[in-house]
C-alpha cells in the first residue's frame, strides 16, 4: 500500500479514497478484517460543505454502495456502526427521509442485520436550522442524530458490561436495603426479591448517549495552528466511538473508520489498546489528525535525535 500516510504502534492511517484503498486490502489480500467498522460519513446536507457531501439521490446510491464493500472485510462477528445525521427538504421546514431511506439501502445491499437504533444527543447544538428555528420560529433546534449498529449476524461481538455506568444514589440505597416491594407492575412486569438486591458493577446503559462537540483545547488543536492547518468542522466527541469500541471490541481487536476525519477514532481505539487503521481523502485533515499522538510523535523525534 503506497497511500499510507502515517503510522503509530497501534495503527495507521491512509491517505485516499475509501473505496479503493478497501479494494486494495482486498485485492493484495492483506488480510485486514474489521472487528468495528466505526464512521461518520460525511451527511446529506443541502448546503456544500469543506469536509465534502452529497445530496439526495447521489448520496442514497453512493453511499448504500459501500455496503457490501465494507461487510467484505468485517469479520465473521463484526460491528458497522454509523452515526447519519438529520436532513431537511430544500427550502422547506421539513425533514428530509434521505436519511432514512440511505440506511435502508445500505441495510438490503449489505444483507446486513440491523442490531439497534442509537442517539447522540449533542446539548450544545445550535440552533439549526436558522430560517425555520431562529428566524421564523416555527421549529425547535436539532439536537442529536442517530447511529446505526448493523452487523452481518443477528449475534456480533458485543459486552454490555464493559459500558456499565455508575449507580445512581438512589440505586445504590436499594441495592442495600435487605428487602424489596415485589410483585407484579403495572406494566405486567414480574419484580422479584432480589431483582434490585444485587451489585453487578454498574447500571446498564441505555441507547442514548448524551455528548458534547464544543472541546477546543488539546495538542490536536496545537498542532493544527502550529502548522497553518484548517481544524476539521465536524469533530466527533470522544465519548461516542469510546462507547463503542468498549461496547463491540476487546483489546487488540481491529477499528476502521473510512470516514476518519480529525481520527477521533484512531485516537480513541489507540488509548483503549485497540488496533485501527484510518482513510481520509482530505490531506490537510489527515495531517492534521497526527496532533492527536502528540506523545508517540515527540518520542519518534527524540529517538531519532531530531529536536
Amino acid at each position: 500500500m503506497n497511500n499510507l500516510y502515517y503510522e503509530t504502534p497501534r495503527g495507521k492511517m491512509y491517505l485516499g479514497d475509501c473505496e479503493e484503498i478497501i479494494s486494495s486490502f482486498i485485492d493484495t489480500n492483506e488480510g485486514h478484517k474489521a472487528n468495528l467498522i466505526f464512521t461518520s460519513p460525511p451527511f446529506p446536507l443541502n448546503r456544500a460543505k469543506r469536509y465534502g457531501n452529497m445530496t439526495g439521490e447521489e448520496y442514497l446510491e453512493w453511499f448504500s454502495g459501500l455496503a457490501p464493500l465494507l461487510s467484505n472485510i468485517l469479520a465473521d462477528d463484526g460491528s458497522i456502526v454509523i452515526e447519519i445525521g438529520n436532513a431537511w427538504e430544500k427550502g422547506l421546514p421539513v425533514h428530509s427521509t434521505l436519511p432514512l431511506e440511505t440506511l435502508l439501502k445500505f441495510k438490503e445491499k449489505g444483507d446486513l442485520y440491523l442490531c439497534q437504533e442509537f442517539i447522540h444527543y449533542n446539548p450544545s447544538a445550535l440552533p439549526a436550522p436558522i430560517e425555520w428555528v431562529n428566524k421564523r420560529r416555527i421549529r425547535v433546534k436539532d439536537a442529536f442524530t442517530r447511529i446505526w449498529w448493523l452487523s452481518n449476524t443477528p449475534n456480533p461481538k458485543a459486552n454490555n458490561r464493559h459500558v456499565l455506568e455508575q449507580y445512581s444514589k438512589q440505586m445504590q440505597k436499594l441495592i442495600n436495603r435487605k428487602s424489596y416491594n415485589a410483585g407484579r407492575r403495572p406494566s405486567e412486569h414480574v419484580i422479584g426479591d432480589s431483582s434490585f438486591m444485587v451489585d453487578n458493577g454498574g447500571a446498564i446503559p441505555a441507547n442514548v448517549i448524551i455528548a458534547a462537540n464544543t472541546a477546543s483545547k488539546g495538542s490536536y488543536f496545537e498542532y493544527c495552528k502550529e502548522n497553518g492547518l484548517d481544524i476539521h468542522p465536524a469533530r466527533m466527541p470522544h465519548e461516542v466511538p469510546g462507547f463503542f469500541i468498549k461496547f463491540l471490541t476487546e483489546e487488540n481487536d481491529l477499528v476502521l473508520d473510512p470516514f476518519a476525519g480529525s481520527n477521533v477514532t484512531g485516537a480513541v481505539a489507540e488509548q483503549l489498546n485497540r488496533q485501527w487503521i484510518g482513510i481520509e481523502i482530505n490531506e490537510t485533515y489527515a495531517n492534521g489528525s497526527k496532533g492527536r499522538f502528540q506523545e508517540t510523535y515527540d518520542k519518534q523525534r527524540k529517538g531519532r535525535g531530531n529536536n
